[in-house]
C-alpha cells in the first residue's frame, strides 16, 4: 500500500531502500498491499544483504474480528520467506451458527516469493518488477471446515505479481494473478460443492504519493465462491499509510469484505503497524 520518493529525497547516509517501497505486510504475510502481493521483496535490505518485516493487523467488522500475526524475510532484494497466523474470532455468530459464541477460526500460512524480472522502482520507466509466488495455508480447524463443506483443510495459492513506482507521477500501480481453491481466503479452507478446481483471480492496487511520507489508494480482490452454505463477495479497500520513519509504518483501511459465512455487509476498518529492517 505504499510508495517511495525519488532517489533524490533519499538521506543521505541511510543504507537500504528508498522509504517504504517495501510495501507493509498483507493479510498473508507477503509483502505488498493489505490485501493483495506485490512484486517487491520483504525489508529494506538491497541486493546483497537480508532485512525483514513483522506486522500486527487487526480489523474490526460488524460481526467478526480478524487478528493477522505475520512476519517476513527478504533476501537480496530477490527471495522472500513469509509466514502470517489468521485468526477470524466469531463473537456472537459462533453461537448462532452453532460452534459456540467466539469461536475462533485459525490458519497459518507460509509463503515463497521469487521477484525474477524488472524493478519497482529503478531500470527502465516502464518495466514493472515481475514476481511469482506459492502460499501453502493450513487451517488449524480441519473438522469444523470439512463441516461446513470445504474439500480440504489446507491448499496451496498460486500467483504472479507485476508491480511499478512512476516516480514522475508519484503513482504506484500494481496488478495480481491468483490461481486458487481458496475459501474466505483459506479460513474456511478450499474447495465445495460448488467448486472444487483452481480458478484463475485477478488483484489490483493504486496508490498515489501525498508527501513525503503519506499515501493514499486503493486495492480490489476478486475471490471464487465455492461452499454452498454461504455466497462468498470480492473484497476491496481504501487505506491510508505512513512512514514513521524507515523501520516503523501504520496503515488504516476501510474494508467492504462482502458476505462472510452468511453474515452480510462486513465492512469496518482496518489497522496495521509494521516494523521493518
Amino acid at each position: 500500500m505504499t510508495v517511495a520518493l525519488p532517489a533524490q529525497a533519499q538521506t543521505v547516509g541511510e543504507p537500504g531502500k528508498l522509504l517504504l517501497t517495501n510495501g507493509i505486510s498483507t493479510i498473508e504475510g507477503s509483502a505488498g498491499g493489505g490485501l493483495t502481493p506485490w512484486a517487491v521483496i520483504a525489508g529494506n535490505a538491497t541486493k546483497d544483504t537480508i532485512g525483514g518485516q513483522a506486522g500486527v493487523t487487526i480489523a474490526a467488522l460488524p460481526d467478526y474480528d480478524v487478528t493477522v500475526l505475520s512476519g517476513a524475510i527478504g533476501a537480496w532484494d530477490r527471495i522472500e520467506l513469509s509466514f502470517a497466523r489468521q485468526i477470524l474470532d466469531t463473537n456472537k455468530v459462533g453461537g448462532a451458527l452453532g460452534l459456540g459464541n467466539d469461536f475462533k477460526f485459525d490458519q497459518d500460512i507460509y509463503g515463497l516469493k521469487v521477484r525474477v524480472a524488472g524493478d519497482a522502482v529503478y531500470g527502465s520507466p516502464w518495466m514493472p518488477a515481475v514476481a511469482v509466488g506459492a502460499q501453502y495455508k493450513k487451517s488449524l480447524d480441519a473438522a469444523v471446515v470439512r463441516a461446513v463443506g470445504a474439500r480440504e483443510a489446507d491448499g496451496v495459492d498460486y500467483y504472479a505479481s507485476a508491480t511499478k513506482l512512476f516516480l514522475n507521477w508519484s503513482v504506484l500501480a500494481n496488478a495480481t494473478v491468483r490461481a486458487t481453491r481458496a475459501n474466505q481466503n483459506g479460513l474456511l479452507g478450499h474447495g465445495g460443492a460448488l467448486g472444487d478446481s483452481y480458478r484463475v483471480q485477478v488483484e489490483g492496487s493504486l496508490a498515489y504519493q501525498l508527501s513525503r511520507r503519506l499515501v493514499v489508494g486503493a486495492e480490489y480482490r476478486s475471490k471464487p465462491s465455492n461452499l454452498a452454505i454461504a455466497r462468498e463477495d470480492d473484497w476491496a479497500d481504501a487505506f491510508a499509510a505512513y512512514g514513521i520513519n524507515r523501520h516503523l509504518t501504520a496503515t488504516i483501511a476501510y474494508a467492504d469484505l462482502g458476505s462472510v459465512a452468511t453474515f452480510e455487509k462486513q465492512r469496518g476498518v482496518l489497522f496495521q503497524l509494521q516494523g521493518s529492517f
